[in-house]
């Protein structure tokens, strides 16, 4: 990287340094290779190192660098495509999803979920965790909150936690007729569970996902999907599923 001093310029300092850093990375860097550290780079382009911080948080948010445990800053691959969901009226399960059930258990969700599910503050529903896997790479976490009523035959299920669980409150869900759902996107930040999840570091900005599932004229299930922000590009489709797709934008639409 050169060593030339940033000058004067109407946009923020640290805006301009993204600019620079993104021409050094296109030109001097290969996918994988490290980054010097924070103290070298604010010395070289004569910054503080606040500014050089957001600069890279805004690289990393566009999927140019990761930052990974033990290792340090280092230049990402391009954005990996992978269906995320390409029907509409599709529930989780099924014969084309491609999440992974990892365990599923009788918890009381968060209490901002209580009201779209139409549950008590109190009430425990099934809360399935599942984990979304691309090119050998954790790409996404996702936590499927059920009520107990959309499920009503799983007494009858020996399977008492586990993926054999998950599975199993799965198939039941599939037996109600599904009327719609309904997508919402929003950007957040990884918190200690999510980061460990997606081998990212705990503030990492991720893509958050939210579905209801309705049926019988309510709620049956909401999931909540946290995609790695730099990884995943979502469009949505005709369809009103959501898509990732590779391709050289690095902007998340």
């Amino acid at each position: 990287m050169g060593t030339t001093q940033l000058e004067s310029v109407p946009e923020p300092k640290y805006w301009h340094l993204k600019t620079v850093l993104t021409e050094a990375l296109d030109s001097e860097f290969s996918v994988g290779e490290i980054l010097p550290n924070e103290r070298d780079l604010a010395a070289r382009f004569g910054v503080a190192r606040a500014t050089l911080r957001q600069a890279l948080e805004q690289l990393e948010l566009e999927g140019r660098l990761q930052r990974r445990r033990g290792v340090g800053t280092t230049v990402a691959p391009p954005r990996m495509g992978v269906s995320v969901g390409s029907e509409q009226h599709a529930w989780p399960g099924g014969p084309h999803d491609a999440w992974h059930a990892v365990d599923c258990r009788l918890e009381v969700p968060p209490a901002a979920l209580a009201e779209p599910l139409v549950i008590a503050a109190d009430e425990a529903v099934h809360v399935v965790r599942r984990s979304r896997v691309s090119r050998g790479q954790p790409v996404a976490s996702e936590l499927l909150y059920i009520p107990a009523a959309s499920v009503p035959d799983l007494s009858g299920i020996d399977a008492p936690s586990g993926a054999a669980r998950a599975r199993a409150v799965l198939r039941e869900l599939q037996r109600l007729e599904l009327e719609r759902q309904e997508n919402a996107v929003e950007l957040g930040s990884a918190g200690a569970d999510e980061a460990r999840e997606l081998d990212r570091l705990p503030g990492a900005p991720v893509l958050v996902v939210t579905t209801r599932y309705i049926a019988c004229g309510r709620t049956a299930a909401l999931s909540v999907a946290t995609y790695r922000a730099d990884t995943c590009r979502l469009t949505f489709g005709d369809s009103g599923g959501v898509e990732i797709h590779h391709g050289p934008e690095r902007q998340a639409s």
